[in-house]
């Protein structure tokens, strides 16, 4: 079937801030070292007031997968709430700059646009503190009917699960895809997403998503197991696909019939992992859209992971097309 779009992603509008902190920075400002958590915009402001120079770029989990994607050669469009002002400047400016499809309104009043205080160690682990602020009013009306069934698989990160109307206008997203004959996708983004959202990410494993991704913890405990063998099995009766990412071990393929493992890449020059789980989506979902087979999708994925860790921020710093070219 003929499509416009290879891939439609549908997720948190954020700009990210990242910025080198030594671990003593976390430590008087209370702040867990590798943690993710949300913050208040005061808090934000405070935060940010007292970091040093930074870099601004659009961010947000499916927005880096989407960018990865532009930037593979694939045919993209993205839809994410943000405000119109300074932070939604640059976050409209950055993804549409990359030939994404950008239809969503901006909100002319309320909350500002959302920002991710991405503060790095020296040991490249990454700890965030985010201000959801407009990105969580995404509603079932920003869901454009004709570009959703127009894109050969449509892409949700589970992180934008939380309020009510984005869980609405996800739901209108599914049906709109698999109405079309489409393929829905869905990130679990973070273990601490799933633990508040297990039974219902169950349900959409089992009735609403083809292809999931998820790194070894999310997958334990949607399947409430310690143990990997059973989590995949229990998986493999659920989705079409499903990627499970393994850091430095690379990654592990589901389909109906068969379980793949898959070596990772090399890295000599670990920088910061944001945007590893993002970029892998990338690289599988770009050889998935042109019917590569899956082992060839899982090696796609992890060499696009490799990438971006070697490099601050969670978008690509080289051509990923000749990338891949030069190192698949």
């Amino acid at each position: 079937m003929t499509h416009k779009f290879d891939v439609l992603g549908i997720g948190n509008a954020i700009v990210d801030v990242l910025v080198n902190v030594e671990d003593n920075f976390l430590t008087r400002n209370d702040i867990p070292k590798g943690s993710m958590q949300l913050v208040d915009e005061e808090t934000s402001e405070k935060l940010y007031a007292k970091l040093g120079a930074a870099i601004e770029c659009s961010g947000g989990s499916a927005a880096n997968t989407i960018a990865g994607l532009a930037s593979l050669g694939s045919k993209t469009a993205y839809m994410g709430k943000i405000k119109d002002d300074q932070l939604g400047a640059v976050f409209d400016h950055d993804i549409s700059s990359l030939g994404i499809t950008f239809p969503t309104a901006k909100d002319q009043s309320g909350v500002s646009t959302a920002r991710c205080l991405v503060m790095v160690s020296p040991d490249a682990e990454r700890t965030m503190c985010t201000y959801l602020g407009a990105c969580v009013n995404l509603t079932e009306q920003d869901i454009d009917p004709e570009i959703v069934a127009s894109s050969a698989v449509t892409y949700m990160e589970g992180y934008l699960w939380d309020p009510e109307q984005a869980k609405a206008a996800f739901r209108k997203a599914m049906s709109l895809a698999h109405n079309a004959g489409r393929k829905t996708s869905l990130s679990l983004s973070d273990s601490f997403c799933v633990g508040r959202h297990k039974q219902e990410f169950l349900q959409l494993a089992e009735h609403e998503i083809d292809i999931l991704f998820a790194n070894e913890d999310e997958l334990l405990m949607l399947y409430d197991t310690q143990d990997m063998s059973v989590a995949l099995k229990a998986v493999q009766q659920h989705c079409e696909v499903a990627a499970i990412t393994r850091g430095a071990k690379g990654c592990t393929i589901v389909s109906a019939n068969d379980i793949i493992d898959i070596g990772g890449c090399k890295v000599d020059n670990l920088v910061d992992t944001t945007g590893a789980g993002d970029l892998f989506a990338a690289g599988f979902l770009h050889g998935y859209s042109r019917n590569l087979d899956l082992g060839t999708c899982g090696q796609m994925g992890n060499l696009v992971a490799s990438e971006v860790i070697t490099h601050m921020g969670a978008r690509p710093d080289v051509n990923l097309k000749q990338f891949l070219v030069d190192n698949l």
